[in-house]
């Protein structure tokens, strides 16, 4: 990450001092098995002080050429990373700014389904310090709604699939 302190002009033209952390971007899944389990890592996040239930996500690689990574590409890899899954079926569904008071960051969701265990996953990797969770998903939307998970990607996911399973947009919670 790159931090950056910006002077900003208001419509009066007043001067402003704007501190925004640059961000590469990231990526989140909302993972379905066929038995209807969503498939969520548990992991200590510093800034919140607490382990936190989320979706898997990590953020974007910058490649050697400079730019940066394919957001699917992107997607694939966090997923097999921190769940040891493979999804045979993606959808992207949103790209949306995780906290557009101080930080770039664009993440952009995708939905994950026909998942498999990756028969050349090895485990995780040193860095990271997570367990993967299973929960069916209507008990997981259930946390969402009653202030049992925290963090904001992951109830966006929740509902955002919630949304599309009662549009019958979604076979695997039909």
């Amino acid at each position: 990450m790159t931090f950056a302190r910006d002077t900003v002009l208001d419509a009066d033209g007043g001067k402003h001092t704007r501190d925004v952390v640059l961000h590469p971007g990231a990526v989140t899944i909302v993972a379905i098995r066929a038995d209807r389990h969503v498939l969520l890592v548990r992991q200590y996040r510093h800034a919140a002080g607490e382990a936190l239930l989320e979706l898997p996500a990590g953020t974007l690689d910058r490649q050697p050429d400079g730019s940066m990574e394919d957001r699917l590409v992107a997607a694939k890899r966090e997923l097999t990373e921190e769940t040891g899954y493979m999804a045979g079926d993606w959808r992207e569904l949103s790209t949306f700014f995780t906290a557009p008071g101080f930080a770039s960051e664009l993440m952009t969701m995708f939905l994950a389904t026909d998942l498999a265990p990756d028969p050349e996953f090895k485990g995780m990797d040193p860095d990271e310090r997570l367990d993967l969770e299973t929960l069916p998903f209507e008990e997981a939307l259930g946390l969402a709604r009653n202030g049992g998970l925290r963090d904001a990607k992951t109830i966006i996911g929740l509902y955002e699939v919630d949304a599309l399973a009662r549009d019958g947009q979604i076979r695997e919670l039909a």
